[in-house]
């Protein structure tokens, strides 16, 4: 059942990104870039609350584009996690799992007033934090995510798609992800750039040795104003079969960017 829903759900996207698209995400990626020698200084906080702690990561992300089709960044997360239970323990504030990314754009196709790409994604986890399970988000621990970013954009409205599979090789928790996002401009295009964009996105997470599954939907808002962008998410499940602290309530997202 699980795998017809994932299946059915990228075979819609695809089909969609053919005629519509829009970015960038909130919650999700795309696979659109800007220029080559483009820094890009990010954060996305998330605060996630569960029945049996209330978890927070704020992390400080910076890409860098050496070619105009292939982009390089660092994820330097700060998490703090607080127990609702005064016997549970855990609580405190750390230095979070580093992340290396990359990404290599190795489809474009350009029309009027829309685009269409996609883009190859590595993931790599370098364990810092003392290991852990936050649902489907394993801590402390080596992980290896590989995936594809697909969309359309334009002028209008868009879409973006991404498949993936992550490894983590010293734990049974495998994981096969798939999200699907949707934006929204609400204000004509302008330049400088000024926009306020809707995000509607999906997000599947499977693990396939574990036999665990979540689906979470995530509304969101956004204010693009020169090279700054604001934007806050409000992320919470459709569907989830985990137990415990794994069993989350709500996620909120806010997040800023400016691109050099």
């Amino acid at each position: 059942m699980i795998q017809r829903i994932l299946i059915c759900a990228f075979i819609l996207g695809f089909f969609l990104g053919n005629t519509v698209a829009q970015g960038p995400p909130i919650t999700a990626d795309k696979p659109i870039m800007l220029g080559k020698g483009s820094v890009i200084f990010k954060t996305l906080t998330e605060i996630r609350d569960t029945d049996e702690m209330t978890w927070v990561s704020a992390p400080l992300m910076v890409h860098y584009l050496p070619t105009s089709n292939s982009l390089v960044g660092i994820h330097i997360p700060f998490v703090n996690m607080n127990a609702k239970d005064v016997v549970m323990s855990g609580d405190g504030a750390a230095l979070g799992d580093i992340q290396l990314l990359g990404k290599y754009q190795f489809y474009r196709k350009d029309q009027t007033g829309k685009t269409f790409r996609m883009v190859a994604k590595t993931l790599q986890t370098i364990p810092i934090m003392e290991e852990r399970e936050m649902g489907l988000q394993d801590m402390g621990v080596y992980q290896s995510y590989l995936g594809i970013v697909a969309g359309l954009e334009s002028i209008k409205y868009g879409i973006s798609n991404e498949l993936g599979y992550n490894f983590i090789p010293s734990r049974k928790r495998d994981e096969l992800r798939y999200k699907l996002g949707f934006g929204l401009p609400l204000l004509k295009p302008s330049y400088p750039v000024n926009q306020i964009n809707l995000y509607f996105e999906y997000a599947n997470n499977w693990a396939v040795q574990a036999k665990e599954f979540e689906m979470l939907y995530a509304q969101g808002i956004q204010y693009a104003r020169r090279k700054l962008t604001y934007e806050v998410s409000v992320q919470f499940p459709l569907i989830q079969t985990l137990e415990g602290e794994a069993r989350r309530n709500y996620s909120v997202f806010l997040g800023m960017r400016y691109a050099l």
